[in-house]
């Protein structure tokens, strides 16, 4: 098949980018497919993007904010004529340039649907859903929520349900003793590493609520944050202050290119995900990736990816003193960690990018071809 795919693509930063080149390759190598990547030059405006944005090569000029810009990108589709467009979606924004973009090619398209709701809700999202019903002839969705979404919002519309799969690590990895030597952490104290874009319903404060009911258990536990901070970092800088564990906790704000990922997380013995809210996320199978069991709350589809005791641990609720509990359930077992290390590679091949492509890939032929 020739495929046309609209998605952010590296050098734009985040998850999403990193899972279309993905994806993109895995198609390419597994299928054969001819995938041809439509990529943003930007998505926001830079006061909204805070620098989560990098610029790219001038040649690339679609701009989701700008539908001047949209011309072209039809225009090019057209001319590619593709077998199908599949595109990203993860907020209302983009759904009136799928929509267009659908009614001016005539090209059959599938959407996969990293989220139906904005994890920042809108008001005229529910609009935005009925504009992306419109526009799509099948929707691949990463997890249960959000295909349970879908079936409710487009219940005529061609479904399948896969699963977010596994980041493999990026280049070489240190060992702990080098990571903590770095970082300057001691090597025999447990780490927790909590990592990727800090926003509000990614819970970075039920973290740091937890902490003090943590320390009083294990007072030598550090916790490792890295990632960029969509929210003033001087507020949790703050509240690290107010709860009184500053010698605990180590904050590094910024992008984090994959060198310091592997670093990061060559250190740390767990991962962490204290979500008020999620769909799916990365953050999850990058951990598994580098063999790290995670702890999660209880929302969205975060329990669907954790095999509990094998693979990390799901807390009770989403309160910090739930999450604590979870914590704690992690420092009871973590003499054993080691042994939960066939596990968590049973499910990376599992939940591996050739078995993701194989599904996703039949799937586009069937709706490309009608059926």
């Amino acid at each position: 098949m020739r495929i046309a795919f609209i998605s952010p693509f590296f050098p734009l930063k985040g998850g999403i980018a990193r899972f279309s080149g993905l994806l993109a390759d895995a198609l390419r190598e597994q299928r054969r497919d001819d995938v041809v990547p439509f990529a943003f030059r930007a998505l926001f405006p830079d006061f909204i993007a805070k620098g989560a944005e990098a610029p790219l090569p001038e040649k690339i000029r679609l701009v989701l904010f700008n539908p001047l810009s949209w011309t072209e990108t039809i225009r090019r589709i057209r001319s590619l004529k593709p077998d199908i467009v599949l595109v990203a979606y993860w907020t209302g924004f983009l759904a009136p340039l799928f929509y267009v973009v659908r009614r001016f090619t005539g090209i059959r398209m599938v959407v996969l649907l990293h989220n139906l709701s904005s994890h920042e809700s809108f008001f005229f999202e529910p609009l935005m859903q009925r504009l992306l019903a419109a526009s799509v002839d099948g929707v691949l969705t990463l997890s249960g929520a959000v295909s349970q979404e879908v079936r409710s919002a487009m219940p005529k519309i061609p479904l399948l349900k896969l699963f977010h799969p596994v980041y493999e690590p990026e280049g070489e990895i240190p060992s702990l003793q080098e990571a903590r030597r770095v970082l300057n952490l001691d090597a025999h104290l447990p780490v927790l590493l909590v990592f990727g874009y800090v926003r509000h319903y990614k819970g970075l404060d039920i973290m740091l609520r937890a902490m003090p009911a943590i320390l009083l258990r294990e007072p030598e536990l550090r916790l490792v944050v890295a990632g960029h901070f969509y929210e003033d970092v001087s507020l949790y800088r703050r509240l690290v202050d107010q709860l009184g564990i500053s010698g605990s906790v180590d904050l590094y704000p910024g992008y984090v290119p994959p060198e310091r990922t592997a670093l990061y997380f060559a250190a740390a013995d767990t991962v962490v995900l204290p979500y008020r809210s999620a769909t799916q996320s990365g953050v999850v199978q990058l951990a598994y990736g580098y063999g790290l069991p995670v702890i999660v709350t209880p929302v969205g589809s975060l329990p669907e990816m954790v095999r509990p005791g094998e693979t990390g641990w799901v807390a009770r609720g989403t309160s910090p003193e739930r999450f604590a509990e979870a914590v704690l359930q992690f420092l009871d077992n973590r003499e054993r960690l080691s042994s939960m290390r066939p596990a968590i590679e049973a499910f990376r091949r599992e939940y591996s990018w050739e078995a993701f492509s194989a599904s996703a890939g039949s799937f586009l032929e069937t709706i490309a071809a009608g059926r």
